[in-house]
């Protein structure tokens, strides 16, 4: 769960979509107060008409003011696109995460071509002692960058 938090948007989509929720709720709030036949006569039977509005349950009381109708339309599709986009969205980065990683893929060839280094050729060789110790200055230069100042020195190369 501590995954899906850190590397999806569910957390971004989810503050976005009550957001959105609360200011449409109050919109169409505003929007009904002293309209002759109202049913939504308080801001928590608005929230409550966000909630059902998009959630295709179809229990929601209809606005009767034509502004009302608007705000509600927009919000019914908006709602519904955040909220099933969100469960998309999610899902989709979580399971395409681990292939979006260059880093994962030069690794994972690294470790092919070392169980087949008995197979390689001189050419594949020389090309992957190349590929490793230019790996490994980029990682030194990695730690020299992330360290405090003054301790670059204790860095070995």
């Amino acid at each position: 769960m501590g995954d899906i938090l850190e590397h999806t948007p569910i957390i971004k989509m989810i503050v976005l979509s009550i957001v959105l929720w609360m200011s449409f709720s109050a919109a169409l709030y505003i929007a009904e107060r002293g309209v002759q036949g109202a049913r939504i006569t308080s801001y928590g039977e608005a929230l409550y008409w966000g909630i059902a509005a998009f959630s295709t349950a179809g229990i929601a009381d209809s606005p009767r003011s034509g502004i009302s109708q608007i705000i509600g339309g927009i919000w019914s599709i908006l709602g519904s696109v955040l909220f099933f986009g969100t469960i998309v969205a999610t899902v989709t980065t979580y399971f395409m995460r681990p292939l979006q990683r260059p880093a994962k893929r030069i690794i994972d060839t690294i470790e092919y071509n070392l169980e087949q280094m008995d197979d390689l050729s001189i050419e594949e060789l020389h090309l992957l002692k190349k590929t490793t110790d230019t790996l490994i200055v980029h990682m030194e230069q990695q730690k020299k960058r992330h360290l405090p100042k003054g301790d670059n020195k204790n860095v070995t190369k």
